[in-house]
């Protein structure tokens, strides 16, 4: 299947890039979709009887789709011949998963030399936790990055799945293996790419161990800059119930918050970073910000450029001004009812698109086999 000869069809700076993914779920549909967007084309190899469309109808858009049986001869053939003809492979499974189905990097680097070989795991392809199963929230638990989001019981509380599928997880898959992509078109040399959701959070985490070594992060829950402590930098429960979030970090935005506030600065004093003065300042902010609705906080602060904010719903945010005028947010062809993100981030030479919506699974089997060569 070379879609080198009709790459027009799909703009995007990774045009003609060829992709195969390996059915899995959350991070490496993640990934493909990223590749998707930048305009590769992407060949999903599905599980018979399984449709993952319910939760991932935006994850596995502008995929074709093809449904083999891994645990086949027939299935492992379509997935070596699609290996044959691929720039870049994308795999979830455990370690030694591929390898016992026949796919795995000895055997598709062996046929493909120049094969970037993705994979994306929880914890890695070695080390003690290797084999065992998880999820987000244990990834971020072991990482020392959960204990960071806690409610006011104390009780961590889990970002979504945000961080560690997709944050840690899909989007540094997708820059492991553009980075290989372009160490394989210069060398001819393809490689295996261990993505670990673990190893993706812990980068992540490279501002607040700097601060750690520095003595800028006291590491008590709830008393540091970003975690709530500074009473610049958290959110607020307004009249009406609504929360208000305030990043009036360096001077000039704290001043300006704090005269969209009214509160004359001599309430507050001068040494804004004095920690042990924060719960005092926090509560006199949380009892002026109590006093109005989230509206009319918003109009006060809609030109002081304070860095303040509303705390936007996820179907509020579809209609906000900025977002409906950027286009992040919009329906999907032919689903008016499903809304996706807008593909990020954006190109002035190649733009890339996002109008092929996710397919049925297997809907692309007999053109795939046709063009692979398979007859059954």
């Amino acid at each position: 299947m070379d879609s080198r000869a009709d790459s027009s069809r799909r703009p995007g700076p990774l045009a003609g890039v060829r992709v195969v993914e390996v059915g899995g779920i959350g991070p490496g549909p993640f990934a493909a979709m990223m590749l998707s967007d930048l305009g590769a084309d992407v060949v999903r190899v599905d599980r018979p009887g399984e449709d993952l469309r319910p939760t991932h109808a935006v994850l596995l858009r502008g995929r074709q789709s093809v449904v083999a049986d891994l645990k086949s001869p027939d299935g492992l053939a379509v997935v070596l011949a699609l290996v044959d003809r691929a720039d870049i492979l994308i795999e979830g499974f455990r370690p030694g998963v591929a390898e016992r189905l026949g796919f795995g990097p000895s055997v598709a680097l062996e046929r493909n030399p120049g094969l970037v070989y993705g994979r994306m795991t929880g914890w890695g392809q070695d080390g003690p936790y290797a084999a065992l199963a998880g999820h987000d929230l244990t990834y971020l638990a072991v990482a020392g990055v959960l204990d960071a989001f806690a409610g006011a019981d104390g009780r961590p509380v889990p970002p979504l799945n945000l961080l560690g599928d997709f944050g840690g997880g899909g989007m540094l898959l997708a820059l492991g293996v553009v980075s290989a992509l372009w160490h394989a078109r210069e060398s001819g040399q393809g490689q295996v790419v261990d993505a670990a959701i673990v190893d993706g959070v812990a980068a992540m985490t490279a501002m607040h161990q700097s601060m750690l070594g520095s003595g800028l992060w006291p590491a008590a829950r709830g008393a540091n800059l970003f975690d709530g402590g500074a009473p610049f930098y958290r959110c607020y429960r307004t009249a009406d119930d609504r929360w208000l979030a305030v990043g009036a970090i360096e001077p000039v935005f704290y001043d300006r918050f704090l005269g969209g506030l009214g509160v004359d600065p001599a309430e507050v004093g001068a040494a804004q970073l004095e920690a042990e003065q924060w719960p005092r300042v926090a509560a006199l902010f949380a009892d002026r910000i109590a006093t109005k609705p989230l509206a009319e906080w918003v109009a006060v602060f809609a030109d002081l450029d304070a860095c303040v904010a509303p705390v936007l719903t996820v179907v509020e945010a579809r209609s906000d001004p900025h977002l409906s005028a950027r286009g992040v947010y919009a329906a999907v062809p032919d689903s008016p009812d499903l809304v996706q993100p807008a593909p990020a981030p954006r190109f002035s030479a190649t733009p890339t698109t996002a109008d092929t919506p996710a397919p049925e699974p297997g809907a692309h089997t007999d053109v795939v086999a046709r063009k692979l060569g398979l007859t059954r």
